[in-house]
């Protein structure tokens, strides 16, 4: 008797994503936002938690890089929930742009998927962030914790729009790749080491994710409210004025997430699409079973692999 591969080909891998991405785009609205909020949750959870463990490093430039490292040590718990108890990541969910391009999800579904999933994660990121401010957490430290979430904050949403947006576009780039793995992996201890490392890479890095994001400037918002905490920043009055807001939607959400669609589809889903559609269209009778949903069966049928 063969054995099962430990791992999908490249080619059984775009068949995977294709399918996976189907899937994804025929969730009813509610699920979307559902499973949307879980997901940004689990990763503002995961951004706590990496901000804790790290605050008193990332205060002080010599030991800064030393703290990212150890933030991005804890940070990757949050796409492990997201991949292994279930939930819907904006970010992920970019690749959803491979089925659009095999015609096997319409573009209509796709952005559908998109809105409601953004509008969920960011529902769950702030929720979180709201939570973790009024719980009094961020005073930790003699209020220390809470003034680097401040600065951190402070740093995203001063960035300009072109190093944001590449800044984007690299930190979607690795976690589209754990994600892409993680589905090639037919096994736990597979699906761990695969979102594991990518994840490390980034936040070590200091690549902008939108989800992740949408906890630490949402925090540093909350806490700049607390005049000890502010104090403790160590920020001006003019930069504490500035983060707000709209400083947060127009500096930071908009280029990071632009970079996000651009680094996880572009960069991963299209480049192996592109790659391995041949391939993946001998073995898409084997690998993808036709799927029908109700929504869509008073319309054109969709186009199926030639």
């Amino acid at each position: 008797m063969a054995k099962t591969a430990m791992v999908l080909s490249p080619a059984e891998l775009v068949c995977a994503t294709i399918a996976a991405g189907e899937k994804k785009a025929g969730l009813g609205w509610r699920k979307q936002v559902l499973l949307g909020i879980l997901a940004g949750a689990f990763i503002a959870f995961a951004s706590a938690a990496s901000n804790m463990a790290a605050f008193h490093l990332l205060g002080q430039p010599e030991t800064y890089g030393l703290g990212k490292c150890l933030a991005g040590a804890i940070f990757p718990v949050g796409l492990i929930l997201v991949v292994v108890a279930g939930g819907e990541l904006f970010t992920g969910n970019t690749l959803i742009g491979v089925a659009a391009a095999e015609g096997r999800v319409r573009l209509g579904a796709l952005l559908r998927n998109w809105v409601f999933v953004y509008a969920g994660n960011f529902t769950g990121s702030v929720l979180i962030a709201h939570m973790t401010y009024a719980s009094g957490l961020l005073a930790c430290g003699a209020g220390e914790l809470g003034g680097v979430t401040i600065k951190i904050a402070s740093y995203k949403t001063s960035l300009d729009f072109i190093p944001a947006f590449y800044l984007g576009i690299m930190c979607n780039w690795l976690v589209c790749l754990a994600v892409w793995m993680a589905w090639a992996a037919r096994d736990m201890t597979g699906k761990l080491f695969a979102v594991y490392f990518p994840i490390w890479l980034f936040i070590t890095s200091g690549f902008e994710h939108c989800v992740a994001n949408m906890y630490y400037v949402p925090a540093g918002i909350f806490a700049k409210a607390d005049p000890l905490l502010a104090a403790a920043s160590g920020l001006s009055p003019q930069a504490l004025e500035g983060l707000g807001w709209g400083a947060f939607l127009a500096n930071n959400l908009l280029p990071v997430t632009l970079g996000n669609i651009v680094g996880g589809l572009g960069f991963v889903g299209m480049a192996y699409w592109f790659a391995f559609r041949e391939p993946a269209r001998e073995r898409a009778a084997e690998t993808i079973q036709p799927t029908v949903f109700p929504a869509e069966s008073k319309r054109e049928p969709i186009r199926r692999f030639s």
